[in-house]
């Protein structure tokens, strides 16, 4: 059946001569669309340095520009290899994916997953992500893959399919702004409203923060059996400054708390038994 399907739809296509300079035409096609994407990214990628709070919609043409690319390349292969009508083509494609799809189904639901990333955009270029078990900043979009820049300075490649399979959380959704949670942990008998006071103020005078209507900043208190959590919710007005921010608030607040007696509690969320 299949066989004979795929007389049907290849029957008439005319193959054209392969020779020398076919098969240059062919390398050609491939290795400009290689480079026309390459450069272009990285034109792109050196603009939105420069953007500044545009950084991140400059970023988001990348992904758009290779599909773009890859397509107009792969149209303009086939072509050079076969004459088809549009019909032809179409059915061709068709068979070609299922048949091919069969066997290489991890491949193309990577490819899925590349254009639904591209198209549906729950992470761009530059944000902050949580991807499967990786997190960190989001440096290239590939139609297979994507790369992610951990904080231990890794550039690691997840499959695209993964948006199929497990959750995926942006913190910053787009913005160059992204919120950071700091939690420091007290001595129940410590003073909490105090202590509160102190994350406060290291937070809002923070040169990392960025406070106002739409980025505004939150202090929490919560008691737990032996310890106390205080927990403050700012934004880091760029993204990429995230550790430097929490870095910053922690270690002068956790001074001010030594000048002020705030004891640190014995035991910690996360650890078994009593820390001396």
């Amino acid at each position: 059946m299949a066989d004979s399907i795929f007389s049907d739809v290849t029957g008439e296509l005319s193959l054209k001569t392969i020779d020398a300079g076919l098969i240059l035409h062919l390398v050609a096609i491939v290795v400009v669309a290689y480079l026309l994407t390459t450069l272009l990214s990285y034109i792109l990628s050196r603009f939105s340095e420069r953007a500044g709070v545009y950084r991140q919609l400059v970023t988001l043409f990348i992904p758009l520009l290779k599909i773009f690319i890859y397509t107009v390349a792969l149209y303009l292969f086939i072509t050079a290899l076969i004459e088809p009508s549009v019909t032809q083509l179409i059915a061709f494609a068709g068979l070609f994916g299922a048949v091919v799809g069969i066997g290489l189904k991890d491949l193309f639901s990577d490819l899925a997953g590349g254009i639904v990333i591209i198209l549906e955009k729950p992470f761009q270029i530059g944000d902050k992500v949580t991807m499967g078990n990786y997190y960190g900043e989001v440096k290239d979009i590939r139609l297979r893959s994507t790369r992610i820049q951990t904080p231990a300075d890794e550039l690691v490649s997840v499959p695209n399919n993964t948006i199929f399979t497990q959750s995926v959380n942006s913190g910053n959704a787009g913005d160059i702004a992204m919120m950071i949670v700091i939690d420091l942990f007290i001595d129940s008998m410590s003073d909490a409203a105090h202590a509160a006071k102190i994350l406060k103020e290291a937070l809002v005078t923070s040169k990392y923060v960025i406070i106002s209507e739409q980025y505004p900043y939150t202090i929490l208190i919560e008691d737990f059996p032996c310890y106390t959590r205080v927990r403050a919710k700012g934004y880091v007005y760029d993204l990429r400054l995230e550790f430097e921010f929490k870095s910053e608030v922690t270690r002068r607040a956790l001074a001010e708390f030594k000048r002020s007696d705030i004891k640190l509690p014995l035991c910690y969320p996360g650890l078994d038994g009593l820390i001396s």
